[in-house]
């Protein structure tokens, strides 16, 4: 799909339905599908539709006697954004009506104005019955495709229920603070003299969260590098990996930076190889520490090809940040529940033991390796490391929470952090 890099203004409804149709229908990601250049409003449209996609799917099937062709999706997703706005956002009845109904010129589809009105019209003339219809199915009440029902409920069967609900709720903005400038109650001092309100997160030293979303060019010294933008789950991996001065530390799977850039931030003089085998995604590694002031030796080559970048070289730390379902980060990427497939859990599970088995030949005796993903499916976090253990004499599991033996698992909302799993193992002299 095209990205509207033009100035025109786009009717917000009209760039969301397209957005909609390539995410849905042609497996693009909601992030590269979305410019720079879509308004707040389109963001917000694309990721609410996607986020109560199910339901809005279960809706569109009652309300509509047939599928529109393929090349006609866009005026279904148009449907998606208006029944969105009308349950979701509680816009006045008559202004989504009105307002879809006129998007369809930008559409140029003007053909498709009875079919728009008369489904958004019905649905408003029953919409008590026709929204307790809507949910009669595990996917439409839970905001979630059925086969991940299905394994979250199998892995998590005392909390699978409030996993799917945090799953679907706004994720909040969250700072790291670049303790090399400031410490964390100097930086919130700052907030509060800017007007913004924020408090500490428990737990994770250099994590503040912010009361509402801010615009990163209204945070202090954000420019200079005082803070960037991450979740306080994704930055515990700066904190168990635990650097200290002149050490050798491979950063795994790097982009978009945010790690690389709290591994620099956490001790002096490290030398830090960061890899990903996306050149476009290394660039935005590249911006951030840039913005951050910091170097590390930056490669765009695959993990598995250790001679690649890192021939001849033993590292202290190693960080595997490893591809996965992302089950953990839903409420931040809604678009995983609709570009996720019950059959990539295996493909993944097979590329990260892989890269497990790969990236330890490059740990140093003595040093750690630390495991992390952004998912909550016990497939790709505890049952991988039980089996890398297995297989690796030399492999022994540092202890991160008292509560579990086998890494430490993070669930989505817990302490208002993302999902998340990391796994801290040292390697021993036992080769055996």
């Amino acid at each position: 799909m095209q990205k509207n890099n033009n100035k025109q203004a786009v009717n917000p409804r009209v760039a969301a339905a397209r957005i909609l149709q390539s995410v849905i229908y042609n497996g693009e990601s909601l992030s590269t599908a979305l410019s720079d250049n879509d308004s707040p409003m389109v963001s917000d449209l694309c990721y609410g539709s996607l986020r109560w996609h199910e339901p809005l799917s279960a809706l569109i099937s009652i309300l509509m006697s047939k599928s529109l062709k393929k090349k006609d999706k866009d005026v279904e997703c148009l449907i998606r954004v208006g029944l969105y706005q009308i349950i979701y956002q509680k816009t006045p009845d008559h202004a989504a009506v009105g307002e879809t109904v006129s998007a369809l010129k930008g559409l140029k589809k003007p053909w498709a104005k009875n079919l728009v009105n008369a489904v958004l019209r019905n649905f408003l003339r029953g919409q008590v019955k026709l929204q307790k219809e809507m949910l009669a199915e595990e996917p439409a009440k839970y905001a979630f495709p059925q086969w991940l029902i299905d394994r979250i409920r199998k892995a998590w069967p005392d909390n699978w229920e409030e996993i799917l609900e945090q799953s679907n709720l706004r994720s909040p903005m969250t700072l790291r603070v670049n303790l090399n400038h400031q410490t964390r109650d100097a930086y919130l001092q700052q907030l509060n003299d800017a007007e913004i309100a924020a408090e500490p997160l428990e737990g994770v030293s250099t994590a503040v969260k912010l009361t509402k979303p801010q615009n990163v060019k209204d945070l202090p010294g954000f420019s200079e590098g005082s803070s960037s933008v991450q979740d306080g789950a994704a930055q515990l991996a700066g904190i168990l990996l635990d650097c200290k001065e002149g050490m050798q530390v491979l950063d795994a799977c790097a982009a978009p930076g945010g790690k690389t850039g709290h591994i620099l931030e956490s001790a002096e003089k490290l030398k830090v190889i960061a890899i990903d085998n996306s050149e476009t995604r290394m660039k935005r590694v590249s911006e951030n520490l840039e913005r951050l002031n910091l170097k590390a030796n930056l490669v765009v080559a695959d993990a598995l090809d250790t001679e690649a970048y890192a021939k001849d070289i033993l590292f202290d730390r190693i960080l595997l940040d490893a591809p996965c379902s992302a089950t953990g980060v839903i409420r931040r990427r809604p678009d995983i529940k609709v570009l996720r497939r019950n059959s990539d859990i295996a493909e993944l599970q097979k590329l990260q033991a892989a890269m497990l088995q790969a990236l330890w030949e490059k740990l140093k005796p003595g040093g750690l390796f630390l495991y992390a993903t952004c998912s909550i499916l016990p497939e790709e976090n505890e049952d991988q490391i039980r089996s890398f253990l297995d297989n690796n004499a030399d492999a022994e599991i540092v202890v991160i929470d008292s509560s579990e033996s086998l890494g430490k698992q993070i669930f989505p909302g817990d302490n208002s952090m993302d999902g998340f799993y990391y796994a801290k193992i040292q390697k021993t002299n036992n080769s055996n």
